[in-house]
């Protein structure tokens, strides 16, 4: 498969294994939704009577005071008591396996392509850590949501777009799918994609 850099226009041959796959929803939806777990805490927790701070000595003895039973100042119907069905730390991490990762990432990638949201350059670097650099750089681009993607963050890059809300700089070995099917523009290295192709392998 042949890709042409935006900025050189030279051809670059790419992998048709990787890069022209069949979209898979069921696949990446459940990638993104493993991705999406990850961020959820789970940290919601109460306690049972069990856990209870307090003494486990009877109130009263059982009989001849007049009042109800009573077996421990933690019960549940006691104020400060415990919970009766208490809510519990909860992990909510769903597990993906590398070959679903992969391959779920191969569709993503492929479907870029097919759709010409990923523009492939030689280089993406700027002179100095400049906001206004960055923009004039990306100025046809701007309305859009832009991912780059590089081997290796630039300083100058880093620091020219962390203000910017809608420009994500990512290296090739750390991809988040989410931001990939979110950018309406993927602007790629050569050797970039050429990592992306062996990780992918």
């Amino acid at each position: 498969m042949e890709i042409i850099t935006e900025d050189t226009k030279d051809i670059v041959i790419i992998s048709d294994i990787i890069f022209n796959r069949n979209y898979n929803k069921p696949l990446i939806h459940q990638l993104i939704e493993s991705y999406r777990t990850i961020g959820r805490q789970g940290t919601k927790a109460q306690k049972t009577r069990g856990e209870v701070k307090g003494s486990g000595k009877k109130p009263w003895k059982q009989k001849g005071t007049g009042k109800a039973r009573a077996g421990s100042f933690k019960s549940p119907i006691w104020r400060s008591g415990g919970v009766t069905f208490a809510s519990k730390n909860k992990i909510y991490n769903k597990k993906i396996n590398k070959k679903m990762f992969r391959n779920a990432l191969k569709s993503i990638f492929s479907k870029l392509i097919k759709e010409k949201r990923l523009i492939l350059v030689k280089e993406f670097t700027i002179s100095k850590p400049k906001t206004k650099i960055l923009i004039e750089k990306l100025k046809k681009y701007l309305s859009k949501k832009i991912m780059i993607i590089t081997t290796f963050i630039d300083q100058n890059l880093f620091l020219a777009s962390r203000n910017l809300y809608n420009i994500k700089i990512k290296n090739s070995i750390n991809i988040n799918p989410i931001y990939l099917i979110n950018a309406n523009i993927i602007i790629v290295t050569v050797n970039a994609i050429k990592h992306i192709e062996e990780i992918l392998k």
